[in-house]
């Protein structure tokens, strides 16, 4: 401050603003007397002027040369000139028969600046107010900037915020204008409360709404503040969650926020009336379009008698018949959903009316508030373009899949009268958020050991919608890195395209007997079916590189030795001729897949179903042939809201079969404890058992030699630990797992009886055996996991319950890491 020439504070400025000249001075000055005589003026003259044109200022005055005026025309003329802002004083008088305008110009503004300011910069707070340099300063718009600024802050969650304009005079009618500022602390939201809910547990309805709790993470989050508009969202957010599970009559009867100045945190409560659950009743198609059969449209019907009744499929089922219609050669269809409730036995049935519309088109689509995200983007969403048909039903569906992008915090999509009755302009609001991620983690479970990884992801590339992802491994056991790219509308088509580039290597470890090094790349396209329902294509290129480690050649057992069949996998010949103890193998694999999924929330799900189906085909070129299938499916359910109590059932299974050719050892599936905990990794399913006589003692190889076949099966039961607060994130569980793994090739491994070396001169002291028992192995156990700052960590303590006497067990097993 010491280089400015004068500091005028807030009260200062407002004694040392406009003096208004009271209309009944003017009146008595110019008229005298007497109210009621009009006079007239020979010029108007101005005075006081340096910046502002003369003819300016007149143009502003009411009174006119030569012409009779009123105490009302000067009044007009006061408010006209003060309402421009240019002036801090304005006097009007008379003199000899001329009106004199005595004006003092507003100073011109020559900087403004912010001092105090860390949470929010400079560029984005001269965003907020409306005083700008090399413009007149006015008090009533730095008294409006303060308040502005205060409510920038206030979004940010910082209540106790104070702001204080300062007006430094400096030469020639100039000033610069501060805005000092003292951001106080962060108003945080520290509870989230539900009134009235028994349906679903607060617990559950915290992850509907995105105002969040502040806790341990608060540092990192912006929704745990106090916002109005992501409060009247989260009304909006509660009452769909409900609709689309059957509470037809539900409704927010409030949503409050308290204030508690002394201890500056918000209490957020919502009082619902949740009223009963619905199922559908009779569903019915009526159409009154000439050349379409109402029973031809059923099949577009997703709503389904004796379903949970779901607002979120009426939707879905009007955008499917509006489409369908308009295939049929109707696109001013309307359909309208009729709704039968009854009461006593909580069914709703629905009619839906299909029957010709107004016949409205799209004028123009605007998209405003995309500063990056390219407006095709957007445009794309829709199922209209401008001069197509209007559709609200359409409207709706485009304005989800935007929400659903991830790309924008808010998203509003209204329509408003075109330049004629038929026509419609469609706007498109949009408020950007970040999509970009920086990645840093560390982590480590009993398998792959410590582990780091970083990574940095995209998904609005350049503004486009592209999605891709760089990253990177290194661990104790494991190592590597990935590069991904896609592309979610290939050749304009709603088609996703994209590539994946990686290495993955696995070093010897005491559950892996050798090392693993696999480099390839896959491109892959995905076709939505419906809404839930993916189809998929890919092609893989994968080198696989086996290596035996050096200190296993020499057929000592003392130091450890591989299992022969691993031996013969590197080295067909071994022990005779062997010069390298490692093989590298390249497999050509075109696959599809299936993926049906209806999760409510992919990182803690609370219902929903996901599926995915695959098969791949090894043989378009490469050194392998086979078709290899997988199943994985999962189911979730709250069980009892109160706990917050969440059931999950899962069936993974998988079969690989030669065409024409072995089913090479590598090939097969390996499981363990990561599918069924009390066990080690690789610890059931076929394996080496052959015992090994060397120098007087007996050794016995365990080495796993995976299956062909598996199928295994999960059953858990999750809620918050009791006791600990919820936003702690610490949640128990009990499961049981069960599963097995079984089927060699037997063309792939040696032969049974066939002799081990256990010296460089080969003396055979051993032969080869093997086990491969379709015995079901199963474990019950509970399970421990904590959402921590450092990132999900989880430890399960499993209990065999059925096993094979060759099996690997392991009590104990723990996982984490962490991206933040």
């Amino acid at each position: 401050m010491s280089s400015f020439t004068k500091v005028m504070t807030k009260t200062a400025l407002a004694a040392a603003m406009l003096t208004v000249v009271p209309a009944v001075g003017i009146e008595s000055e110019l008229l005298g007397a007497s109210v009621a005589r009009a006079d007239v003026v020979s010029k108007v003259v101005v005075r006081g002027n340096i910046r502002v044109e003369a003819e300016t200022i007149r143009s502003y005055v009411a009174v006119k040369p030569g012409k009779s005026f009123s105490t009302q025309d000067i009044d007009a003329s006061l408010k006209a000139l003060y309402a421009t802002d240019l002036f801090s004083d304005v006097k009007i008088s008379r003199d000899s028969g001329a009106l004199v305008v005595t004006v003092a110009e507003s100073p011109m503004i020559n900087k403004v600046a912010f001092e105090g300011n860390k949470r929010i910069t400079d560029e984005q707070l001269k965003g907020v107010i409306q005083s700008q340099s090399r413009g007149f300063m006015s008090k009533t718009r730095v008294q409006s900037d303060v308040q502005r600024l205060l409510e920038a802050y206030r979004r940010n969650g910082r209540y106790r915020a104070q702001v204080e304009a300062k007006v430094i005079s400096l030469a020639d009618n100039r000033v610069n204008l501060v805005y000092e500022i003292d951001e106080g602390d962060k108003t945080a939201v520290t509870r989230v409360g539900f009134v009235g809910n028994h349906a679903f547990s607060s617990g559950r309805l915290r992850d509907v709404v995105k105002t969040r709790e502040s806790g341990m993470l608060g540092w990192l989050r912006t929704t745990d503040t106090y916002d109005p508009e992501r409060l009247q969202a989260d009304q909006e957010l509660i009452r769909r969650h409900y609709m689309k599970n059957g509470y037809a009559d539900m409704r927010v009867v409030s949503a409050t926020a308290d204030l508690d100045r002394e201890r500056n945190v918000f209490f957020v409560s919502f009082t619902v009336d949740e009223g009963s659950q619905y199922t559908f009743g009779g569903i019915d198609v009526q159409s009154s379009l000439a050349n379409i059969d109402a029973g031809a449209l059923k099949s577009s019907v997703g709503t389904r008698e004796g379903n949970v009744y779901s607002a979120e499929d009426v939707e879905k089922t009007m955008e499917a018949l509006t489409l369908a219609a308009a295939r049929a050669g109707y696109p001013f269809v309307q359909v309208r959903p009729r709704a039968q409730r009854d009461y006593e036995n909580k069914r709703i049935s629905i009619t839906y009316y299909v029957e010709e519309g107004q016949r409205v088109y799209v004028e123009r689509i605007n998209v405003r508030g995309n500063d990056r995200t390219r407006d095709y983007v957007i445009r794309r969403e829709f199922d209209m373009a401008e001069g197509d048909a209007y559709s609200k039903v359409l409207v709706n569906k485009a304005e989800r899949r935007l929400n659903r992008l991830g790309f924008f915090k808010t998203v509003r999509v209204d329509t408003v009268q075109g330049s004629a009755p038929d026509k419609v302009v469609v706007n498109v609001d949009v408020e950007e958020q970040a999509t970009g991620e920086i990645g840093f983690g560390a982590g480590y479970s009993t398998a792959d050991g410590i582990l780091g990884d970083v990574s940095f992801s995209e998904k609005n590339f350049l503004g486009r919608g592209q999605y891709f992802k760089a990253s990177a491994q290194y661990g104790q056991y494991q190592r590597g890195y990935q590069f991904s790219f896609t592309e979610p509308y290939f050749l304009g088509y709603r088609i996703s395209a994209g590539f994946d580039v990686y290495q993955k290597q696995y070093l010897e470890s005491r559950f892996r007997n050798f090392t693993e090094k696999n480099t390839g790349g896959t491109i892959r396209f995905g076709l939505p079916i419906t809404e839930n329902l993916t189809f998929g294509v890919n092609y893989t290129v994968n080198q696989q590189e086996i290596g035996i480690v050096t200190s296993q050649h020499d057929g000592n057992f003392l130091n450890g030795e591989a299992s022969l069949a691993y031996m013969r996998y590197v080295c067909p010949t071994y022990p005779v001729g062997c010069t390298t103890f490692s093989r590298t193998r390249i497999t050509s694999i075109p696959g599809y897949s299936l993926v049906y999924n209806t999760l409510d929330n992919m990182q803690m799900p609370h219902d929903g179903i996901y599926a995915k189906f695959t098969q791949e085909f090894a043989g378009a070129g490469g050194d392998a042939q086979f078709l290899r299938t997988t199943l994985d499916a999962r189911i979730y359910r709250e069980l009892y809201t109160d706990w917050g109590l969440i059931g999950m059932a899962r069936i993974k299974a998988g079969n690989i079969t030669g065409l024409g050719q072995k089913v090479e050892l590598f090939d097969n599936f390996f499981l363990g404890g990561e599918t069924i905990r009390g066990f080690a990794p690789l610890g059931i399913g076929p394996r080496d058992i052959t015992s090994i006589t060397q120098g007087g003692l007996t050794y016995r190889l365990r080495d796993a030699l995976g299956g062909k076949n598996y199928v295994a099966g999960t059953v858990e039961a999750s809620m918050p630990f009791p006791g600990t607060p919820e936003e702690f994130g610490l949640y128990l569980s009990a499961f049981s797992d069960a599963g097995l793994l079984w089927g060699v090739d037997k063309k792939s491994i040696p032969v049974v009886g066939t002799n081990i070396p256990c010296t460089t001169n080969p003396v055979s002291c051993g032969t080869f055996q093997y086990v491969d028992s379709v015995k079901l192995r199963a474990s019950v156990g509970i399970g421990l996991m904590w959402k921590s700052p450092f990132g999900p960590l989880r430890g399960d303590f499993g209990i065999p319950v059925a096993k094979d006497k060759y099996d690997q067990t392991q009590i104990f097993r723990f996982s984490g890491g962490t991206q933040f």
